[in-house]
């Protein structure tokens, strides 16, 4: 059926009451939710890796007046004066890595900062994500390289809990001298590259119950809670996780303090009490430096030292009260106040895209990148993808779309004859609902080859997207969550993956919750360096991207072949869209370029002694994979195509499949338009801009291409 009619399937009056009806719900729930969350959010979202707290400090400085510096780098905050001294204190800093390797091919190496997480699953969390390095220019994304996910077979013995040792970062350069020029220096720091993240009532992100206490000091200090009499000094404290150090430096500027509160990091169970010992290597200094007694205040949280810590917002509260009683039983609770955004990653623009290259026509399918891969889309879920190619085609291809009853979209034109098939995928891997137990938490089953350990313990979003409207909602509306995390694991992956979304399983339904919704990650498009752009699902919303492109530049009148641009559903894990489209097209079909990934051993994990393709040397032409090959004829005749048009391509062997492999039964040979890719399957994902840039022009030369006879 062509769009006109999908919309009125879309949007009648029993849908589009659905649809109302959905949206209130949604309404409802955001006015529902304390703004607390988001408030508390941003304390955990700070930059302030153990030894470069002053990314935070400076910003918390020049928001709240009154706060001092010293010399270690801890600020504070004085109420009121004379005896007794009380000291608040908190320990700002975060757990980072350094880099410390600069590969000679443009690799960073990395090394904790101090002992770091307890969490065992906290190294193998930065595995394959987006990882922030804080130069001294400012903020810069790269991910961490984890194996290919169609190269699984390679690396099934390999079992081991990933450890600070296995970790590569690439940020997009190719050499040494690449990664000097992008201002990044041995021993910057590193942190997983996270937004604020809050759901239901709830606060994730690293070391979240600690953060929260400093939350809870600058909001005391800031209302003025004082003793009865005295002086109360509040400290945002520098270096906790080498011992307290910072405060230790804080405490002997001063005269002897008369009682030490420390609002720590949090536990399985919230904490109140006296304490003799801090615990740690600096108890004695500490006990030296006070005249009475040291009170400790922790929060409980949940996955405990996890990348995702999550504490409720009942519980940051009660914090808050403690530490609040801790002070003077009299004083009112405060209200929380918001942490300053941390910075913007940089991005040059123009100066960073080098100079022999078309700047403009690389932004534009950065920009149309950006779009699509950072919607979710799992199979069976691809209607805001749809959606963004529709309406980003030519009017007169919007005029000639079809759509069939699984989702899939195609454009026909072209003199009457057979027909050349392109053929891209809108799905991306991810995870499907398929149980809900009545605490709320959700079982997920696979979609796709899915990299188990890439997903645990990460931010999750639900898309709840049952009755979208193709042709005007460009996105699905989500529910945050967080993926669950193995507190005691024995191997690399686990057996199964859950996730929690802050809500039981009535409150759920409530939201609109089904059986059969897709499940992924956050996702950011990020450009690293000056050619390359990283986002989960790149695989294939780069083919979709290039499909689109060409399309816009191809005159329709000119072209001596009837063709079949086409976007295909549930590619992953069965490539069944394409085969409906096989059922439909494949009896007339002349031929079948696959617009996919080419999955490129140009890693630091993987052998090069196949599939060696690397990025930014052009498209490639898409040989032999598992479920098939190109025939000698096709091969030659593409690359022929490819000399004739001026671009340079590469050919190769890979493992996979493609949508075009489902025409091959119907006669049509199958041959893979690709751009190399790296960590596929994975958050991490890499292309190089260049290489799509090529693609687009060669799908266009493909179809313009006189016909043949053979």
């Amino acid at each position: 059926m062509n769009f006109q009619t999908l919309n009125k399937k879309f949007t009648g009056s029993y849908w589009r009451a659905l649809s109302v009806c959905f949206a209130t719900v949604f309404s409802l729930m955001a006015q529902g939710q304390s703004s607390d969350v988001a408030i508390l959010a941003s304390w955990v979202a700070l930059d302030a890796p153990t030894g470069h707290e002053h990314l935070a400090t400076q910003a918390l400085q020049e928001r709240y007046s009154g706060w001092s510096r010293d010399r270690y780098g801890n600020i504070s905050k004085t109420i009121g004066s004379g005896t007794p001294r009380r000291v608040v204190a908190c320990g700002l800093d975060s757990y980072g890595y350094a880099v410390s390797q600069i590969t000679d091919d443009g690799y960073l190496r990395l090394h904790r900062i101090g002992s770091g997480s307890r969490h065992p699953l906290w190294d193998q969390a930065h595995e394959g994500q987006q990882l922030r390095i804080l130069t001294r220019s400012g903020p810069l994304v790269g991910v961490s390289a984890i194996a290919n996910g169609h190269f699984a077979a390679q690396h099934r013995n390999e079992t081991a809990v990933i450890t600070q040792n296995d970790l590569w970062l690439d940020v997009g350069a190719e050499s040494a001298d690449e990664v000097a020029q992008m201002g990044i220096g041995l021993l910057d720091p590193v942190l997983r590259q996270l937004p604020a993240w809050f759901y239901g009532n709830e606060v994730a992100g690293p070391r979240a119950g600690a953060r929260i206490g400093c939350a809870a000091i600058l909001a005391a200090a800031e209302a003025g809670i004082n003793g009865v009499a005295g002086s109360t000094k509040y400290v945002l404290s520098v270096q906790q996780i080498f011992g307290w150090v910072g405060l230790g430096a804080s405490i002997t500027q001063d005269s002897e303090a008369d009682q030490l509160i420390l609002v720590s990091a949090g536990g399985l169970v919230s904490r109140n009490e006296l304490i003799d010992r801090v615990g740690t290597r600096v108890d004695s200094v500490l006990s030296e430096l006070v005249r009475a007694n040291m009170r400790i205040i922790a929060p409980a949280v949940t996955d405990v030292g996890a990348l995702m810590e999550r504490i409720e917002l009942s519980d940051a509260n009660r914090l808050l009260a403690s530490v609040i009683e801790a002070v003077n039983p009299e004083a009112t609770i405060p209200n929380w106040l918001a942490a300053p955004e941390p910075a913007a990653v940089v991005n040059h623009e123009i100066d960073r895209w080098g100079r022999s290259q078309n700047v403009r026509r690389l932004m534009e399918i950065e920009q149309q990148l950006d779009r699509m891969a950072e919607r979710s889309a799992v199979p069976g879920h691809e209607g805001p993808i749809r959606n963004i190619i529709f309406n980003a085609l030519p009017q007169w291809a919007r005029e000639l779309a079809q759509v069939d009853d699984m989702g899939n979209m195609w454009v026909e034109f072209g003199p009457v004859g057979q027909v050349t098939v392109f053929i891209a995928h809108m799905d991306e891997v991810g995870y499907e609902i398929e149980s809900i137990e009545a605490d709320g938490v959700v079982n997920l089953t696979r979609l796709g080859g899915v990299i188990r350990s890439a997903w645990e313990g990460q931010p999750a979003l639900m898309q709840l997207d049952p009755f979208t409207n193709i042709e005007s909602q460009p996105e699905a509306p989500v529910l945050r969550g967080v993926f669950s995390s193995r507190d005691n694991p024995v191997q690399k992956r686990p057996e199964s993956v859950k996730a929690w979304f802050g809500m039981n399983s009535e409150q759920l339904a409530a939201a609109g919750v089904r059986i059969g919704m897709g499940v992924t990650g956050y996702k950011e498009g990020h450009r690293l360096g000056r050619y390359r752009y990283a986002s989960r699902a790149l695989d294939d919303r780069v083919g979709s991207t290039s499909l689109l492109l060409a399309l816009q530049q191809i005159d329709a009148t000119q072209l001596e072949t009837r063709v079949i641009f086409a976007w295909s559903v549930r590619e992953e894990g069965g490539l069944r869209g394409a085969a409906a489209l096989a059922r439909q097209f494949g009896r007339r079909t002349r031929r079948v370029y696959s617009i996919d990934t080419f999955v490129s051993s140009d890693t630091p994990l993987e052998s090069p002694h196949f599939a060696y393709a690397p990025l930014g040397n052009g498209p490639v032409l898409r040989s032999i994979e598992n479920a098939g090959m190109a025939t000698a004829y096709e091969l030659d005749r593409n690359r022929s195509i490819a000399a004739a048009a001026g671009i340079e391509v590469q050919i190769g062997l890979t493992q996979g499949s493609t949508d075009g492999t489902t025409f091959t039964v119907y006669g049509a040979p199958n041959a893979g338009l690709s751009w190399p890719g790296r960590y596929s399957h994975s958050p991490a994902e890499v292309a190089d801009l260049r290489d799509i840039a090529k693609l687009i022009d060669l799908i266009q030369a493909v179809a313009e291409a006189p016909a043949d006879t053979q």
